[in-house]
C-alpha cells in the first residue's frame, strides 16, 4: 500500500540552488555547442575530402560519436584519458564529452546542408574574384547554417539534456548534481527530481522558442 507523504516545502526552499545548477547546465550546453559546431564544420569537409587521412579521421570521429552511448563518451574523457595520465576535472570532462558527441552528429547534418547548396554558388563567387576560402566563408557557410538551423536547435536541446550525465563523473554543480546532493541529504527523491524535470522542460522550451524567434528575425527575408 502506498503511504508516501509528499513534502514540497523543502524542495521549494532549495529552488534557488537548483536554478543555480540549471545555469551551469545551460552554460555547459552552450559551450559544447560552440565547440561542437567549429569541429563539425571541419569534420563535414573531411567527410567530403579526397585526402584519405582527413577523410578517415573525420569518418572515425563521426562513427564513434553516432554509434556509441553518450555516457561512454563522457566516461572515456574522464576515466579513459585519466588512465593515460591526462586528468580532467568533472566539468571539463563533461564539456569535452558532449562537444565530441555534438560534433559527430552535427558533422552529418552539415554535410547534408553543404550538399544542398548548388556548386554554381561557389563558381559565381570565384568569378567575382573571391578566393576559395572567402567563397566558403561568405557564401557557402551562411547558406548552410540557414539550412541546418532547426536541426541545430534539436542538438542544442539534446546537449542540455546530456549535461545530466555529469553526475556519473562526480560533477555536483549542474542541475542534476545539485538535485542528487539534495536528495541524498533529505531522501525526498520524488519532490526534488520532479522539480528538476520541470526545470529541464522549461529550459528546453526556452531554447526551442528562442530559436524560432531568432529564425523569424534572421530568415524572414
Amino acid at each position: 500500500m502506498l503511504n508516501y507523504t509528499f513534502h514540497w516545502r523543502p524542495a521549494l526552499n532549495a529552488l534557488p540552488d537548483m536554478l543555480g545548477g540549471a545555469l551551469v547546465s545551460l552554460q555547459i550546453a552552450v559551450l559544447s555547442m560552440v565547440i561542437g559546431v567549429v569541429f563539425a564544420v571541419f569534420l563535414a569537409l573531411g567527410r567530403q575530402s579526397n585526402n584519405k587521412l582527413f577523410y578517415g579521421f573525420s569518418t572515425g570521429w563521426v562513427e564513434l560519436a553516432r554509434n556509441t552511448p553518450a555516457l561512454f563518451q563522457v566516461y572515456m574523457t574522464y576515466f579513459g584519458l585519466g588512465s593515460f595520465g591526462i586528468q580532467l576535472d568533472s566539468y571539463v570532462a563533461l564539456l569535452a564529452g558532449i562537444a565530441f558527441n555534438n560534433a559527430g552528429y552535427l558533422a552529418e547534418t552539415f554535410r547534408g546542408g553543404l550538399r544542398a547548396i548548388p556548386h554554381t554558388q561557389t563558381r559565381a563567387a570565384r568569378s567575382l574574384g573571391m578566393s576559395a576560402p572567402q567563397a566558403f566563408r561568405l557564401i557557402v557557410l551562411p547558406q548552410m547554417f540557414r539550412i541546418v538551423f532547426y536541426p541545430m536547435t534539436n542538438q542544442m536541446v539534446w546537449a542540455l539534456l546530456m549535461t545530466s550525465l555529469g553526475v556519473t563523473v562526480g560533477l555536483n554543480t549542474d542541475l542534476t548534481g545539485v538535485t542528487q546532493d539534495l536528495n541524498v541529504r533529505t531522501f525526498r527523491t520524488f519532490e526534488y527530481f520532479a522539480i528538476a524535470a520541470i526545470i529541464y522542460y522549461l529550459l528546453a522550451k526556452f531554447i526551442t522558442l528562442s530559436s524560432r524567434l531568432f529564425a523569424w528575425r534572421l530568415f524572414r527575408y
